[in-house]
């Protein structure tokens, strides 16, 4: 009765805390532990470096039991406290090819273990060295997406918001966006389905990305989000899925980032705060501080005659920064 809860604690701890969906897969082989080398990517730093120590122990151990049972490892005193601990360290000076000199085999089986033993040394260091590697030269996207999904009037026409920002101070080139909303639906025979629908944005693309970008789809009458609230959505259980890709300058590799808004975090009739300032000296100066603040469109936005002056900065607020890089 308690094998589920033990199954889901174990994925926790080697799989971390996820953005994966958890669904139950009820009749499917497929098991992560089947996968040992994507697992092994894909876990936490510390769960690895825990995991990769303990196997690295354990090794040593079984070896020093191996060795306490050959005999034939000199100074080793078999009628001493400390002969497992003598052995152990034995073994991992052998592993690691330290060679200290004081104990050495003197026998031929014990000779035989230690040759043994090398060889799985050898392999295990490779194995550890290029999974190290591997993980580190996974190329990452440091993508800040808004937490809050928002719809307002845009120039007449109302149109669902978000934000996302590169958090890197480089260029991602080639960017590109696609949306996709997710709800349950029924089909005219009663069949249910998970159904994703393209949400077509006013830009989905954009050369250089290096500051901010607002993405715009307009709600048209009969298209997409057309009548619905947030009481529709979540009835559906709707989810917008986000997905931006380009080519990290730096790395010059493919990245990839993306996100989920839930229908709790769609706010109608707000607009987000401005973000991109201009310094005294006409340096742009972006503001994480109010990345993800918004405001009610009641709230009158300032004209391009009333910037505010504040500490030798301009706070531009004639326009919601759409696709500012």
């Amino acid at each position: 009765m308690f094998r589920p809860q033990i199954r889901r604690a174990s994925k926790k701890f080697f799989v971390g805390n996820s953005t994966y969906p958890e669904i139950e897969r009820i009749g499917d082989p497929h098991s992560y532990w089947g996968d040992i080398y994507h697992l092994l990517l894909t876990m936490p730093w510390p769960t690895f470096i825990s995991l990769t120590s303990a196997l690295y122990l354990v090794i040593n151990a079984l070896f020093a039991l191996a060795y306490g049972w050959n005999g034939g490892v000199a100074t080793a005193d078999s009628d001493g406290p400390y002969y497992f601990l003598d052995l152990f360290f034995f073994s991992v000076q052998t592993m690691a090819s330290i060679g200290y000199g004081v104990m050495h085999p003197t026998s031929v089986s014990a000779h035989w273990l230690v040759v043994i033993e090398s060889l799985v040394g050898l392999f295990f260091i490779a194995m550890t060295t290029g999974l190290v590697y591997a993980r580190f030269s996974l190329p990452t996207a440091r993508i800040l997406f808004s937490d809050i999904a928002v719809v307002a009037p845009f120039n007449g026409v109302p149109t669902l918001m978000f934000r996302t920002a590169n958090k890197r101070k480089n260029y991602i080139l080639e960017a590109q966006l696609w949306v996709t909303l997710v709800r349950d639906e029924y089909s005219l025979e009663g069949d249910f389905m998970r159904r994703f629908h393209d949400i077509p944005l006013v830009r989905s693309h954009t050369p250089v990305f290096s500051l901010s970008w607002t993405a715009m789809h307009q709600i048209l009458p009969g298209g997409l989000l057309d009548g619905d609230t947030v009481e529709t959505l979540k009835r559906d259980r709707a989810q917008i899925i986000v997905t931006l890709t380009g080519l990290d300058e730096t790395l010059a590799q493919s990245i990839h980032a993306r996100h989920t808004f839930n229908a709790e975090d769609i706010r109608w009739d707000h607009r987000f705060a401005d973000i991109l300032l201009t310094g005294s000296h006409g340096r742009r100066i972006i503001d994480f501080n109010q990345f993800h603040v918004i405001h009610p469109i009641s709230r009158p936005r300032q004209l391009p005659s009333h910037h505010n002056l504040a500490a030798g900065v301009v706070r531009n607020g004639a326009r919601l920064d759409d696709d500012r890089n």
